[in-house]
């Protein structure tokens, strides 16, 4: 890799039926789009850098399943990896991101003042007597019509929430994708991020770490910092393509305070972080915002947008961080209510997942989890941060009812 247009046309060789993979114990999204009939149609198709079908869908050959979430099991190596197999991504997409259509636009929204004084309103499950809607079964419990109003994050209670942190990616026009770029290019994009991050000034200002350059002293303090990002070990990353030419032309960025955060050339171009101790999301999300928006302004002045259009959003490597590719996410402790028989549908209709805090391939620890927004695409930033902020603020509610003994199906949410 990166991959050559000769490869593909040894493989031509061979029919189609020769050459389709085996995906009869598969469990992702793209084991359930791809066909032996559009493999044939797609496989003869590249990209302008040469990104063939087989290059698009290896992780998700080489990875079945995943034992916490499922999988998307295909990535892009450039921009144009989405129109010239659209034809398997568009599909993969919408079973994605919740029926999000190729006709759909997505909408943007960096302002952190139009997180707002919000709540949820929840549904009794054991109240059906009365419809509140046309054909409905179930009506408003009275006690939740006026729940305390959330102040658009700032309160979350830090005797469960931990820490906080709102990070995305960014992938820098005219460049391969991690995936399929080549060294120089990999090169390129990290001179370009050091001489654009170098002109964040104020609470901004920082300094960047190459890590093949890192002393152990650095690297140690990183490590305590939890800044570090190691050499690729999940094989979703390693099949992709991401770990080549490891630590070439990688690094870590962040500011003096330590609570801004660049991550440079590992899965995607950039991957910006903005965190703290405890819960005060709009804090972290007001950063978030600022810094981001100075980063995209900084790049422009030097020439490279970033990847972006109407039906995407902003393009990532991963069609599951497509449009926002946001995460906002608490480490939170749940002791109680993750061993709830509930527990995992009352995420789902917070629309919000969980993960083990040490990243995606972990378990909970003591109770502690990883929880952030399951959505990217569909939903603008601020949309996506509110609907994390109001499942938060409703699963400490029920974790609290638990440690008394009580029960929590007044709490039920509706599905949002």
């Amino acid at each position: 890799m990166p991959f050559g247009n000769t490869h593909n046309e040894m493989k031509l060789k061979f029919t189609s039926e020769q050459e389709y993979p085996d995906l009869s114990k598969h469990n992702n999204h793209m084991a359930k789009v791809l066909t032996p009939a559009m493999y044939e149609g797609l496989r003869s198709k590249q990209t302008p850098s040469g990104f063939t079908l087989d290059d698009v869908i290896q992780t998700g050959i080489d990875n079945p399943g995943h034992p916490f979430i499922m999988t998307v099991g295909c990535v892009a190596g450039d921009e144009e990896t989405y129109e010239v197999f659209k034809e398997l991504l568009d599909p993969v997409i919408e079973d994605r991101h919740g029926g999000y259509k190729p006709s759909d636009k997505h909408k943007t929204d960096l302002n952190p003042d139009n997180l707002k004084v919000t709540a949820s309103l929840a549904l009794s499950l054991s109240d059906v007597s009365e419809p509140c809607w046309p054909g409905a079964t179930q009506k408003l419990n009275p006690a939740l019509l006026h729940p305390p109003l959330l102040k658009g994050g700032d309160d979350l209670d830090p005797n469960y929430v931990l820490s906080s942190r709102v990070r995305t990616g960014r992938s820098v026009r005219g460049f391969c994708l991690p995936p399929h770029c080549s060294r120089g290019e990999r090169r390129a994009v990290e001179k370009l991020s050091i001489e654009a991050l170098a002109s964040l000034s104020g609470d901004l200002n920082g300094k960047y770490y190459a890590l093949k350059n890192m002393t152990d002293a650095e690297q140690q303090q990183l490590i305590d910092d939890h800044f570090l990002f190691d050499k690729p070990v999940s094989p979703l990353l390693l099949a992709s393509g991401m770990g080549r030419d490891w630590p070439d032309a990688r690094g870590i960025w962040h500011n003096d305070n330590k609570t801004f955060l660049v991550w440079v050339n590992e899965e995607d171009h950039l991957r910006v972080i903005s965190m703290q101790k405890g819960g005060n999301m709009k804090e972290v999300f007001n950063r978030f915002c600022t810094g981001l928006t100075k980063i995209e302004t900084l790049f422009k002045e030097r020439g490279h947008a970033f990847m972006w259009n109407e039906h995407l959003g902003y393009v990532l490597t991963c069609p599951s961080n497509l449009g926002t590719g946001l995460r906002a996410g608490v480490h939170v402790k749940l002791p109680n209510m993750s061993k709830h028989a509930k527990f995992e549908d009352v995420l789902k209709r917070l629309r919000l997942q969980k993960r083990g805090t040490g990243g995606v391939d972990t378990a909970a620890v003591g109770g502690v989890f990883d929880i952030s927004n399951a959505d990217r695409l569909g939903f603008s930033e601020v949309e996506l941060v509110q609907m994390m902020v109001d499942g938060i603020k409703l699963l400490i509610e029920m974790e609290k009812k638990l440690e008394k003994g009580q029960s929590i199906d007044d709490l039920i949410p509706a599905q949002k």
